[in-house]
């Protein structure tokens, strides 16, 4: 269940997984809905105040992004994200077709960190997507985001409301945390060109996840 931030909160360790691909895209189609529908092919993503968001205080223990990147753009995005503390994964070319693959390769990284994680306490996987394909055949970011809470761990997500996959907005908000990217839009993204993002605000009731206790873990392993 989502609670407000405490010490409890911020002692809790973070892993930040971002679907770059989603998450750039759907700030470009929320444009419009917060009066930059005429400039939202030059919206952008102010990677720092997004994984601010994320982060939320906490320490984090790793955050990777991967998605597809045109070629020549390749090397402003690996910068901005190095720049904002984020391990950068990304394969030159458009969305399409590879996407699938794409997402899997986030995918490997959410399921190693449960493998390498193990023999310690679980952390909170925070996941940036909207994408909540695949789950009826097991595979994808839902299926993969509830095998890591199974395992304890607790879950956030962050993402558009208006790209996000109902399924994994209302799961994520019963076990763990939503967090609408709508309500952060100034200031996790900007304009090329134009306006500049806002400071971070993190008092707007930003719901938090906490990873199972003990006592619970017990009952998993059980």
């Amino acid at each position: 269940m989502p609670q407000s931030m405490n010490s409890s909160v911020s002692s809790t360790p973070v892993h930040i997984f971002l679907d770059n691909s989603n998450i750039f895209y759907g700030a470009q189609g929320a444009a419009a809905r917060h009066g930059e529908g005429g400039v939202a092919r030059c919206v952008r993503l102010y990677y720092e105040h997004l994984l601010h968001l994320a982060r939320a205080g906490r320490q984090v223990e790793r955050a990777v992004c991967v998605g597809t990147i045109p070629s020549r753009d390749e090397n402003v995005f690996r910068t901005r994200l190095e720049r904002a503390g984020c391990i950068p994964e990304l394969y030159p070319g458009t969305v399409g077709a590879r996407e699938q693959g794409i997402d899997q390769a986030l995918q490997v990284h959410m399921l190693r960190t449960v493998i390498d994680g193990w023999h310690g306490a679980p952390g909170v996987a925070v996941l940036l997507t909207g994408d909540g394909a695949g789950i009826e055949a097991g595979s994808g970011f839902l299926a993969d985001l509830q095998r890591l809470y199974e395992y304890g761990w607790g879950v956030e997500v962050l993402s558009w409301e208006h790209s996000c996959s109902r399924r994994l907005r209302d799961w994520t908000e019963r076990v763990g945390a939503f967090v609408s990217l709508d309500a952060h839009y100034e200031s996790v993204t900007f304009v090329e060109g134009g306006r500049r993002p806002t400071p971070p605000n993190l008092t707007r009731n930003r719901p938090f996840a906490f990873p199972a206790n003990p006592e619970e873990l017990e009952d998993l392993a059980a």
